[in-house]
């Protein structure tokens, strides 16, 4: 099976390059002699790199709230997905045990309907509860994954790996000035509600996409779809400039087509 050049990558582009050297080359000396064909793959190769590393990089797959509780019987560890959730768990506990201390050294005998308030309440040092207590804090949830030595959006196997390696970094807290964003294969899509606009608002930041996606032109190819409709896409690259595409251009003036070697006999 014939392999085409893609030469929307940088891969490709190289390759297409080589072809027009080598071909240049032919038609200056009628062959490949092989010193020049050899200053001319030594110039190429160095485009490329082929170093390989086996350094695993670790990135952050996201934030969550471990809480530990314990009491005189039981010594808890559990995962949540932010305070909030974890707070109302330790609330419902201390509400099914508030009869414990209810009306007790000024005690409520309800519980706060804050969760907070209920918490900090039932298990404030001054209650000197030391069968029980709980610890709560945020941490990094982590990932070891390995840099793909091949990126292109031609190729369905290396997409499916990016794509499975995607993570997604919510807004910590209300007050935090971050905004929920999906990073894959370097592209940042945040997508959140605004308030001052009174819309849904979908950004797509580029500039640290990977080197592999970026066209020669120095743009990703990038389709936006709203429900089943294309709002936006710019996936038919512009056409090249600078003297390489006046040189296409005259090329395909200069030289005839099959149909008209035909009709001249050639």
């Amino acid at each position: 099976m014939l392999i085409k050049p893609d030469p929307a990558t940088p891969a490709g582009e190289a390759i297409i390059d080589l072809a027009d050297l080598m071909d240049g080359l032919q038609e200056r000396t009628g062959e490949w002699p092989g010193a020049d064909t050899v200053d001319v793959l030594e110039g190429w190769l160095k485009r490329f790199t082929f170093a390989v590393s086996e350094d695993l990089a670790t990135r952050a797959a996201g934030r969550v709230w471990v809480l530990r509780q314990w009491d005189r019987h039981t010594d808890d560890v559990t995962l949540w997905s932010d305070e909030a959730s974890a707070l109302a768990s330790l609330a419902q506990k201390a509400r099914s045990s508030w009869h414990d201390m209810a009306g007790t050294d000024g005690v409520p005998y309800r519980p706060p309907a804050n969760d907070q308030a209920a918490v900090d309440l039932y298990y404030s040092p001054e209650r000197s509860r030391d069968e029980a207590g709980y610890t709560l804090y945020p941490a990094e949830v982590s990932r070891r994954v390995r840099a793909p030595l091949s990126l292109s959006l031609s190729d369905a196997g290396a997409c499916a790996e990016a794509n499975s390696s995607a993570v997604f970094h919510p807004q910590e807290h209300p007050d935090d000035e971050g905004l929920p964003c999906t990073e894959i294969a370097g592209i940042l899509v945040f997508a959140y509600l605004d308030a001052d606009r009174g819309a849904v608002r979908v950004s797509v930041h580029l500039d640290t996409a990977h080197e592999q996606l970026v066209r020669a032109d120095g743009t990703v190819p990038v389709q936006v779809e709203v429900e089943d409709t294309t709002v936006y896409d710019n996936l038919t690259p512009p056409e090249p400039t600078g003297w390489k595409a006046r040189i296409r251009r005259l090329t395909r003036r200069t030289v005839p087509s099959a149909d008209v070697r035909r009709r001249q006999g050639g």
